[in-house]
């Protein structure tokens, strides 16, 4: 039995060892970023190569919907909107298929982008985008599937797709010019709110000057239409380091009302805490 036991531990550990040996995959991985203007976008996807084989119209057929690659299906991640043929996908990934034909290929973001290659049951409501482009003969063969960022410019990219002799590239825009107008629209119209909020209760807490921070916290309070009992909290604190007690007793049961209404019992026990500390419970 002992004997027996010893063979089974030999023999597994033998497995577990040979497990570990990596051989080269036939359809290597790759994963290619590209920041077009403002917005990342990355590609994930499989590599096969032509292997002396007639790919489109052959190993590809010309009007079956192909996975774009091998193994999983390709995926594509944007981290803005885009617009591709009109069409606005949301930021976030989809899979990328392909229906080749002899002059133009049909190319499909379908929102599942988890397939070990097509769908299992096609869902039309998850296409997010469909185009056609038309193909280009290249003077050559490429010999490993290749997917390529292309004609990048501040607003646009190409997804290039190139294998054999030929060539399709997708038109993506993105929100560059969209983002940069809401930027400037932002730092244009001065601080906001949360700027200073944040810079009262840094000051404060790093104790810096404090009327300073009491200027920037008024200032803060000033342009939200109704504080919450949190951003009140740090208002009576820093009215209390400042020395005005009334002023701050006063936010502090503003801040206590608002804690009772949202069921936190932490702000509840520090506002008393504080309340009872100033005199006022």
């Amino acid at each position: 039995m002992k004997k027996l036991v010893l063979m089974v531990f030999a023999f597994t550990l033998m497995v577990s060892v040979n497990a570990q040996i990596e051989t080269p995959q036939p359809s290597p991985f790759q994963k290619v970023e590209q920041k077009v203007g403002l917005t990342d976008i990355t590609l994930e996807y499989s590599r096969p190569a032509m292997r002396g084989r007639t790919i489109f119209g052959d190993l590809v057929p010309f009007g079956s919907m192909w996975r774009l690659g091998a193994n999983a299906n390709t995926k594509i991640t944007f981290s803005d909107p885009v617009t591709i043929d009109g069409q606005e996908l949301k930021a976030g990934s989809y899979a990328v298929y392909a229906t080749p034909n002899e002059s133009s290929w049909d190319i499909v973001f379908y929102t599942d982008s988890n397939n070990g290659g097509l769908p299992r049951e096609w869902d039309d409501a998850k296409v997010a985008a469909k185009t056609t482009v038309e193909t280009q003969a290249l003077p050559m063969d490429i010999q490993s599937f290749t997917m390529t960022f292309d004609d990048v410019t501040s607003s646009s990219v190409h997804l290039g797709m190139l294998w054999e002799n030929t060539y399709v590239g997708v038109p993506i825009e993105v929100p560059t010019d969209k983002k940069v107008d809401a930027a400037i629209n932002r730092v244009m119209s001065g601080p906001s709110a949360g700027d200073y909020y944040n810079a009262a209760v840094y000051y404060a807490s790093e104790g810096k000057d404090i009327n300073k921070a009491g200027e920037w916290m008024e200032k803060a309070m000033s342009m939200v239409e109704k504080p919450a009992f949190w951003q009140l909290r740090q208002q009576s604190l820093i009215y209390a380091k400042m020395g005005k007690k009334d002023k701050a007793i006063a936010t502090a049961k503003k801040s206590l009302a608002g804690a009772k209404d949202a069921g936190n019992e932490d702000y509840i026990k520090m506002n008393k805490d504080s309340l009872k500390e100033w005199g006022a419970m």
